[in-house]
């Protein structure tokens, strides 16, 4: 019994492309999900509409107060917005670069940029690398054609080709029928600029995230009469911003020391220069030992740099000095910096002094008799229509100081922390501090307390807030910078262009056919073609005559 015949082999599937087909199933849905979601995510029109996002979420971060860089600011939004306050606070409006939405465009742009980037370079690495064409078929279709029958043999026309072309990338062919043909390509700068470019820019985004993952930022308050601050450890800070891998524990350590404020205003109290006279010691100078002070001035725009950190003042102030005379004849002094609340440049400034009667054992009593003298200062002050204390000039021309002096408990003892600049408003509802007495002061003015304790203005200390920056990879940012601009440089200036030369012998001399084409759309090179033409066209004869 005969077998049944058995089918032929079939052909395997392939699709259109020649390529296999893909699995189909939920594994196979899931890659080309994934895979079609790079592709998108990565291409150029991708990265632009994610760089139009980034741009327009910053909006926020220019128009609203941000608490790491001024967080009054937002204390001022709380008090003038109550209700849209909470609001912008839960998303993120006060701390806008480093909201999550705002973290998450930024990631999408970085990953969008590095995916359009990698691949185009490896293009232009290609393309940087390639030899030069084979010659077409037939030169006369190309932009740039000429050709002309020659005396010279097709050795001596080669030759003088390759000397005509001395600095092109050349390729040599035979083709059938034994006509001879020279590629030539020149311009290969253009796709290494191109690859420059496009590596910087990985390199510059590289290098703002190693400056934001080995970086900090911190902001002090100094008095200028003589104080320093030193940049070993992030307790000396009012602020401070530490980067993902930076835990506090090795700045480079340096030392300031602010000896003078020196400003000056214009007639109408707009400032004109202002910055600081200052002194410093590097980490070299305190590792060794040496006791003296390198001097210099910092100034807007203007910082000192030293151990890679820079030091850059930001805003000033000042700090009124009062002193407490209690009925036992002991005293205290103390020039807290004051805040500056006045959005028109005046320095009219809000705080608080806070005060605890020395030599008191007893706790309760202790508690119970801390002073804090509060209220508005004004550098050059002056009463306005309503009777209150208004500031007309930011210069030290007329101190003045309408103080409240509060007796009570300030919360000192309570081991919660509380702002310099005020005093705890729950003490004052609950009755635990009250105003004892206000005045408006000057400078040597006092006011008396009714158990008999005198407080005294005595003067003013200027203060200037100083910003410490280390940014590791700032340099590096600026090289790939310098670098991408060069790379650019040489994209835009090198055009691309290709020449072809065939010569066929023929009876008593050679055929010369050449071609030309640009590869990028810049005038110029039919002048180029026409010289390097006329110099393989023309008769040697001629020439020599």
């Amino acid at each position: 019994m005969s077998s049944p015949p058995t089918a032929p082999p079939q052909p395997p599937v392939t699709t259109p492309d020649g390529e296999p087909p893909r699995r189909s199933g939920p594994l196979g849905a899931a890659g080309a999900f994934l895979r079609n979601t790079w592709r998108g995510l990565t291409s150029m029109r991708t990265a632009l509409v994610l760089l139009f996002l980034l741009a327009l979420a910053a909006l926020p971060g220019a128009l609203l107060p941000q608490r790491s860089l001024n967080a009054f600011l937002v204390d001022d939004f709380y008090a003038d917005h109550p209700t849209a306050a909470p609001i912008v606070e839960a998303l993120g409006g006060f701390e806008v670069f480093a909201s999550p939405w705002f973290a998450a465009i930024y990631l999408l742009l970085m990953i969008s940029l590095v995916g359009c980037v990698l691949p185009r370079s490896l293009e232009y690495w290609r393309g940087m690398r390639q030899a030069p064409v084979v010659t077409p078929r037939n030169l006369s279709r190309l932009p740039h054609h000429a050709s002309a029958d020659v005396a010279d043999d097709p050795d001596a026309v080669l030759e003088r080709t390759r000397t005509m072309l001395r600095g092109w990338r050349k390729a040599e062919h035979t083709e059938p029928g034994g006509a001879r043909t020279i590629s030539a390509e020149r311009g290969y700068l253009r796709e290494t600029g191109n690859l420059v470019f496009h590596l910087s820019l990985i390199g510059i985004l590289l290098g703002l995230a190693g400056g934001k993952m080995y970086g900090y930022e911190g902001d002090v308050i100094v008095h200028a009469d003589g104080s320093e601050f030193c940049n070993s450890s992030i307790l000396g800070y009012d602020t401070f911003r530490a980067g993902l891998r930076v835990d506090g524990t090795d700045l480079n350590e340096f030392c300031v020391r602010v000896d003078r404020f020196a400003g000056t205003w214009l007639p109408n109290g707009q400032p004109a220069t202002f910055g600081a006279e200052i002194a410093h010691q590097t980490g070299s100078d305190l590792r060794n030992g040496v006791t003296s002070w390198r001097p210099g001035e910092i100034s807007v725009n203007h910082p000192l740099r030293t151990d890679g950190d820079r030091v850059y003042l930001t805003g000033y102030g000042y700090a009124p000095e009062f002193t407490v005379t209690w009925p036992d004849g002991q005293s205290r002094s103390s020039d807290v910096q004051w805040r500056p609340v006045d959005q028109s440049g005046t320095q009219l400034s809000e705080g608080a002094t806070k005060f605890e009667r020395p030599g008191v054992e007893d706790p309760e009593v202790r508690r119970t008799t801390q002073i804090a003298v509060t209220g508005t200062f004004a550098p050059t002050g002056a009463i306005d229509q309503e009777g209150a204390l208004a500031s007309v000039h930011p210069d030290l021309r007329a101190p003045t100081a309408d103080v409240d002096v509060m007796l009570g408990d300030l919360g000192i003892d309570d081991g919660r922390g509380q702002s310099i600049f005020t005093v705890d408003q729950q003490k004052i509802e609950d009755g635990e501090l009250r105003t004892v007495a206000e005045s408006r002061m000057g400078i040597g003015d006092t006011v008396t307390l009714p158990d008999g304790t005198v407080v005294r203005f005595d003067g003013v200390t200027p203060w200037v807030n100083l910003q410490v920056g280390h940014d590791p990879g700032q340099s590096w940012v600026l090289l790939a910078a310098i670098v991408m601009v060069g790379g650019l440089a040489l994209s835009l200036s090198i055009k691309r262009r290709r020449f072809w030369v065939r010569v066929r012998p023929i009876e008593g001399g050679s055929r010369i056919e050449l071609g030309g084409l640009a590869r990028t759309d810049r005038a110029g090179y039919g002048e180029e073609f026409d010289r390097l033409s006329a110099g393989l066209l023309e008769p040697t004869d001629k020439k020599d005559g």
